[in-house]
């Protein structure tokens, strides 16, 4: 592409040039020269030129160094001005919306307050979509979930995001601590709890770890480069590594039922494995620590009123003849 950089038509362009510009800055962290420019539809010298500008408006948009050279928006003093197209504006206020009553600490108030901001500056035509966003949304925290401290998950999403490993103790299960060097991948949100999915190179396998377990999270000066994850999506992963888990107490129960019946008629994620093993039978696998949520995961399947079997520890038998007792009384 080519580009007269002293024409009247790329002067009276450039004001909606450096927003493109700052926007393309705040979606990635690294930009070759040579990106930008063709994203523009300019030359790189006018791309040298739009950044000199940027820099003179106290954007703190620094060089990085290599073979083409690139560009980096930094952090700085203020909050620069955020771009969003409509979509993105209106996923970022249902974020907000929900975010109310999720289990970061102390982001209800802030979620409020950032709404209320987002509604201020939003285009009139966006204001009645977001108005009936707020007022016909509501979000149920979960009972009893883990309060999480958003600045650590923000240096997990960052470490993550500019593929940087890091460091941080974890408080396993059982109590005992250890320290840990992982390449952070993903972010997921599971019934209140969240995760983090990673790849522990010490340990040469994936892992997940309980974000309120982690403590002191910093991330090095070392990059790594991505892995593939063993599964479709993160989400898969981390349903997938609970499946495969043993905890203190696993019971297991054939069921008559496909696995994917099964699941649809149970009121919520079930802590174990369901496999096919027939035209109409499935296995199934739970384990936790608890021995009471075991029993409760087996008498929600028992009360299908299907055929099934039961191969389990004493402690969970007991419990379930004493359900039976209560109920028969």
């Amino acid at each position: 592409m080519t580009e007269i950089s002293t024409g009247t038509s790329t002067r009276k362009d450039m004001p909606g040039r450096l927003l493109r510009l700052l926007s393309l800055l705040q979606s990635r962290r690294d930009w070759r020269g040579a990106e930008l420019a063709e994203r523009l539809g300019v030359t790189v010298r006018t791309v040298r030129r739009d950044i000199d500008r940027l820099r003179a408006l106290d954007y703190p948009v620094e060089s990085t160094t290599g073979t083409t050279g690139g560009y980096r928006l930094t952090s700085g003093r203020d909050l620069p001005p955020l771009l969003l197209d409509d979509e993105e504006a209106i996923a970022v206020a249902a974020g907000l919306v929900t975010a109310a009553g999720g289990s970061v600490s102390g982001i209800e108030d802030s979620s409020r307050r950032a709404l209320a901001k987002l509604e201020r500056v939003l285009p009139a035509r966006l204001r009645p979509r977001l108005a009936a966003l707020g007022d016909l949304t509501a979000s149920v925290p979960y009972r009893g979930a883990p309060r999480i401290d958003p600045a650590v998950l923000a240096v997990l999403a960052s470490a993550g995001r500019d593929q940087r490993l890091l460091s941080f103790d974890y408080h396993d299960r059982a109590g005992a601590t250890s320290p840990r060097r992982v390449e952070p991948h993903h972010l997921v949100s599971l019934q209140g709890h969240w995760y983090l999915v990673a790849y522990d190179p010490d340990r040469a396998g994936w892992r997940t770890f309980r974000v309120d377990r982690i403590e002191r999270p910093v991330p090095s000066g070392r990059g790594f480069a991505p892995r593939d994850l063993p599964a479709p999506d993160p989400a898969t992963f981390l349903r997938r590594s609970f499946a495969e888990a043993s905890y203190r107490y696993t019971a297991r129960m054939t069921v008559g039922l496909t696995a994917d019946d099964l699941r649809g008629r149970l009121f919520a994620h079930l802590p174990g494995d369901v496999q096919d093993i027939g035209p109409d039978e499935c296995a199934v696998r739970i384990s936790a620590d608890s021995a009471e949520l075991v029993t409760q995961y087996i008498a929600a399947i028992a009360a299908l009123d299907v055929p099934c079997a039961l191969d389990a520890p004493a402690e969970i038998t007991e419990r379930l003849r004493g359900l039976a007792r209560r109920l028969a009384r």
